[in-house]
């Protein structure tokens, strides 16, 4: 089923949008039988796992983080990241400054910004990043790409179409604002139960799990 889902994704999505594997919850065996199929582009949430597998799966990989990065694991996660799709405190963002320093790596990330209805969501409001990407020189081992987002855990499609507009507007205003900001083009929205209506919203990236690696 792994490949026949992949398979329907890519007819699926447009040509400029990447898919990004969700394999948090999935054993090496899923995400080897995912990559046999042509797909190159993962996705972990614990840092652990995420360590674990990098070292088990081929090198070609190209590794996103998307869950909550304590600053104390960022070894387990930054040496391997493409991406860190979920900074979403400005003490992440600091440590991972110091990281990047400290060991002579530039670390490409996107800054989450909270525009679900549930309070306990991680992210920033968007006055916050906005603040972040004034100040984005005094992070010279930080390359910002972009946002990400989750909207509204909710089966009311006109919530999530709103918080998608919503972010897909703030997104714009802020490629407008700073053109400085060199490859700053990402916008990470959309998972298995959404990702059809964040592509109305601009997503460059959807983040897929479920939908590929569960068992129909």
């Amino acid at each position: 089923m792994i490949e026949v889902n992949l398979n329907n994704l890519w007819k699926e999505l447009p040509p400029d949008v990447k898919l990004v594997a969700v394999s948090k919850y999935y054993p090496v065996e899923a995400i080897e039988r995912a990559y046999k199929a042509g797909q190159r582009v993962f996705a972990e949430s614990r840092p652990q796992d995420f360590a674990v597998k990098v070292e088990q799966l081929p090198k070609d990989i190209e590794w996103h983080f998307i869950g909550h990065l304590q600053t104390n694991k960022l070894k387990l996660v930054l040496p391997y990241a493409s991406l860190v799709q979920s900074v979403d405190s400005r003490h992440l963002l600091d440590a991972i400054e110091k990281w990047g320093k400290d060991n002579d790596k530039v670390i490409q990330v996107l800054l989450e910004i909270h525009i679900g209805a549930e309070q306990t969501k991680q992210g920033f409001a968007e006055e916050e990043a906005l603040d972040i990407l004034f100040n984005a020189d005094k992070f010279p081992h930080v390359r910002f790409r972009g946002l990400m987002a989750m909207a509204t855990n909710t089966d009311d499609e006109s919530i999530v179409d709103a918080d998608f507009a919503r972010i897909d507007s703030f997104m714009a205003y802020l490629v407008d604002l700073f053109p400085e900001l060199e490859g700053f083009d990402q916008l990470s929205i959309g998972m298995s139960g959404d990702y059809k209506i964040a592509l109305r919203h601009g997503a460059t990236m959807v983040r897929i799990g479920s939908a590929i690696f569960a068992e129909q």
